[in-house]
């Protein structure tokens, strides 16, 4: 079933012209919440249900769901990564909803062969370069976004003071040498007010699932939908 979703999750499409983490400790969290716009609970439940949720993945299969990577921000858990079958693809997003800090969950996790360590390294790499860019930006905030990169796609999630800053976020994103499309999961919130939904071109509408996909590859409704910029 999808909802239309009222405190909008954005999932922004960036194709590019012109190119071509794992969980963080609870005590990194409380020490970048003073900074973040999001509140220290906030922090502590994000950095709470990653560790649970890859938790649950290795220990039910470490072979198998060990190039599965999990984001998350704001209650919104990212999987990525790559594994062999859509059954396990779909088992993936199960645990990620068993959650009960999961708000929503975009599956983002490709049906591929292991992809080996220098696939993983340069990704890795290409984030670290996001980070930077995101840190010497004088209009983003950057402590209020994470950077997960696969196969050149970098991922964004987290707040955005305003829509011009995502669009700033994702514009330096797309600077990054190796860089194939900016996807962008993030909630817009402004200065001492309510999250607010950035503007949506007309015709578009942004959808999320209230609950696991059962249904991978028969019915696209079950998926998480996002805005094409």
């Amino acid at each position: 079933m999808t909802l239309r979703l009222p405190a909008l999750l954005l999932a922004a499409l960036l194709p590019l012209s012109g190119c071509a983490v794992a969980a963080v400790g609870a005590a990194g969290a409380v020490g970048v919440t003073a900074v973040q716009d999001k509140t220290w609970g906030e922090a502590l439940d994000d950095t709470t249900a990653s560790a649970e949720i890859k938790g649950k993945l290795l220990s039910d299969d470490a072979e198998k769901f060990g190039e599965v990577d999990v984001e998350v921000a704001n209650g919104l858990v990212l999987l990525s990564g790559r594994v062999n079958t859509p059954e396990d693809r779909v088992k993936a997003e199960g645990f990620a909803w068993s959650s009960s800090r999961t708000k929503d969950v975009a599956n983002e996790i490709r049906i591929e062969p292991p992809g080996g360590f220098l696939a993983n390294v340069s990704d890795e790499i290409i984030s670290g370069r996001v980070r930077a860019r995101l840190i010497g930006s004088k209009t983003v905030k950057s402590v209020n976004y994470n950077v997960e990169t696969y196969d050149g796609v970098v991922y964004l999630m987290g707040i955005a003071r305003s829509p011009d800053e995502l669009k700033h976020a994702a514009e330096e994103a797309s600077y990054v040498r190796g860089v194939k499309q900016v996807v962008s999961y993030v909630r817009i919130r402004e200065p001492h007010g309510p999250q607010q939904a950035a503007p949506a071109p007309a015709g578009d509408e942004a959808s999320y699932q209230n609950g696991p996909d059962t249904s991978y590859g028969t019915d696209a409704n079950a998926e998480l939908l996002g805005v094409n910029y």
